[in-house]
């Protein structure tokens, strides 16, 4: 079975459209007590709106369990997304846009314990400042992990200390600006109308991040969950393939 290869420059695949036919979440529905209320009173089985990219050219992988955690800092203008870039010699996602994270250890069998541990490891993030909340479903990668995002508010003031091997710098995002779907851009790779990732790129200052792949499917689930709150379950699902 001939696979598609992996996709070496992101920012080349052409775009297909921006989704600002969708809603922006308003910032009243992005304050951490309506978030720790809508992750502890929805159900728990709600089904993302992308389960994962895999399948692809590394599909051969044995599959192996991991989780994020997925930083919400509050900060005087609203919450923000702690995120990370990974250093370009890692084997895989290397130069990409990322959460804190990585694979389950042996005896993990609670990924928030995953998701606390990899955050101190990568960044320095003490535990006693992180709030976990809630999770989203589990995301499945083109590199074969089966990646539990786990979702927290991350209480200043805390110091971060990056562990070099791993992570080249780490920023905030605001989280209006990722929860706003005329930023969520589609790409479409030519000739293959099956293939559509996900890019949110944002620029601060002379630098653009390209948030990309699963960081920005993890957090269109996470707006795909916060948006069917708000209107009630029996809304109908969205979706961007659509």
């Amino acid at each position: 079975m001939v696979r598609p290869p992996l996709i070496r420059d992101p920012r080349a695949v052409p775009v297909l459209r921006a989704d600002d036919h969708l809603p922006a979440l308003p910032p009243q529905q992005l304050l951490p007590p309506v978030l720790r209320h809508v992750f502890a009173t929805a159900p728990t089985d709600w089904p993302p709106e992308l389960p994962g990219d895999g399948g692809g050219p590394l599909a051969e992988r044995t599959p192996a369990a991991a989780a994020v955690l997925v930083p919400l800092v509050p900060r005087e203008d609203g919450l923000r997304v702690l995120l990370t870039r990974r250093t370009d010699h890692l084997r895989d996602h290397a130069g990409q846009i990322s959460f804190p994270g990585g694979r389950v250890d042996p005896g993990e069998t609670d990924p928030v314990v995953t998701a606390l541990r990899e955050a101190r490891e990568e960044v320095g993030l003490d535990a006693r400042h992180v709030e976990v909340i809630g999770a989203l479903p589990v995301y499945t990668t083109v590199t074969a992990y089966r990646v539990t995002p786990v979702v927290a508010l991350v209480h200043p003031p805390f110091e971060l200390s990056l562990d070099a091997f791993e992570v080249a710098e780490a920023f905030e995002v605001p989280l209006q600006f990722l929860m706003t779907p005329a930023h969520h851009r589609i790409h479409q790779l030519d000739g293959d109308a099956g293939r559509r990732f996900l890019s949110m790129p944002w620029r601060e200052g002379e630098r653009e991040y390209f948030i990309w792949g699963a960081t920005a499917a993890m957090l269109r689930n996470l707006y795909h969950f916060l948006a069917r709150a708000q209107a009630g379950a029996a809304s109908a699902p969205l979706s961007f393939m659509a």
